[in-house]
């Protein structure tokens, strides 16, 4: 027994390795970046048509938030309350299914302005928008009810990313146009065969249900709906404090796919262990909020990285537009290894951690991020 284990455990391993092998190899290299083809003006208009709402008053937005077992993602939720308050053209509230923080996925930790119940009660009639972040559970039935609910008031449901599958298993897709993050296109396809994937789109928008391709779509979504809500002159000038000269729906879909160099980069990293490090951010009261959200997003996806909150103050931290993030730690004066995001719009912090990231972990990181993210822009050193 023993001599026969003496071989057939090494052959085994040998046929796995070389499953792995041929696996890896038959994935493709990394794609090149191209440039997107702009959209037609006449579906710009219509979308924005569709955007509108028909209710009279000052519309009612609400963003989604899971706590509990469940976790939601932290740009998806941070980047639309952050974008949509500054732009003061709507009612703007973060929700979460039960009181208490919200655990947000990589990182940070959010309280929101009200539960759903507390919600319900304030807003009989409903949101006029409800935004959707991707989570950690697509079935949570607490938010799966409450988005048919809201749907049923009227409400228009804008899946970010993920929440595509999320919006989807509440039943709001099928029959639809829709996009989502590249990774999750075929569980999302597989799920709910009706769904007509649309290519080459940042988001897509389909009646009163609209869905975003990767984390970084939000903006643009976004400020898309603030043209819609406030007119082009108002979402002009919010993009230009973010530093988004660009925020349409054109997207080039090939840019992301599941390639070699991506599965290789994150394993590597991953195994290299001893190399894994931790920063810190260091939370001050007015900070950016999407900003943070954008930086701490793309420095917890390198697979050898990991950022920490810290404060002054036991916390909550309130930021400029009024989101509360509690911090991980107290931070003691030598004890930080500090990530900058003051005094940046938000896509040139994140831009410059994308060259940051490609400085101290090369260029395969900066691209393993970028695609994570969803993001077409390239680092810039």
């Amino acid at each position: 027994m023993d001599r026969f284990l003496l071989w057939t455990i090494p052959s085994i391993a040998l046929l796995c390795c070389a499953g792995f092998g041929f696996w890896l190899l038959s994935l493709p290299p990394a794609p090149k970046l191209t440039d997107a083809t702009p959209v037609p003006a006449d579906e710009v208009a219509a979308t924005i048509e569709a955007l509108r709402s028909s209710q009279s008053g000052r519309p009612v937005i609400a963003i989604l938030g899971a706590n509990g077992p469940t976790k939601t993602e932290t740009t998806d939720y941070i980047i639309p309350y952050g974008i949509l308050r500054r732009a003061e053209v709507a009612e703007v509230v973060a929700v979460s299914t039960m009181p208490g923080p919200i655990e947000l996925f990589p990182a940070l930790r959010a309280q929101a302005d009200a539960t759903i119940a507390e919600f319900d009660t304030k807003y009989p009639a409903g949101a006029t928008y409800v935004i959707v972040p991707a989570m950690s559970r697509d079935n949570d039935p607490v938010v799966l009810r409450w988005l048919q609910n809201q749907k049923g008031k009227g409400a228009t449901i804008i899946g970010i990313c993920a929440g595509a599958k999320v919006v989807a298993a509440a039943g709001l897709l099928d029959g639809k146009r829709a996009t989502t993050h590249w990774y999750y296109r075929k569980d999302l396809l597989k799920a709910h065969p009706t769904i007509s994937f649309v290519r080459d789109r940042r988001f897509v928008v389909d009646g009163k249900v609209a869905t975003t391709t990767g984390i970084s779509a939000s903006m643009p979504m976004m400020l898309t709906l603030i043209e819609a809500i406030g007119g082009k002159e108002k979402a002009e000038a919010i993009a230009h404090g973010l530093a988004a000269d660009k925020w349409g729906a054109s997207h080039a879909s090939d840019a992301f796919v599941f390639s070699r160099p991506f599965v290789l980069t994150i394993l590597w990293n991953s195994l290299t262990f001893w190399t894994h490090e931790s920063f810190d951010i260091r939370l001050t009261p007015g900070f950016d909020e999407v900003s943070l959200a954008l930086v701490t997003d793309a420095w917890s996806r390198t697979y050898r990285s990991r950022v920490r909150s810290t404060s002054k103050e036991r916390g909550p931290i309130i930021s400029r537009s009024g989101l509360k993030i509690y911090p991980d730690k107290t931070f003691q004066a030598n004890d930080l290894h500090e990530i900058g995001t003051q005094a940046l719009p938000a896509l040139k912090a994140l831009e410059d951690s994308l060259a940051d990231i490609k400085e101290r972990y090369g260029a395969t990181t900066a691209y393993v991020v970028a695609a994570q993210l969803e993001y077409p822009g390239t680092p810039s050193r």
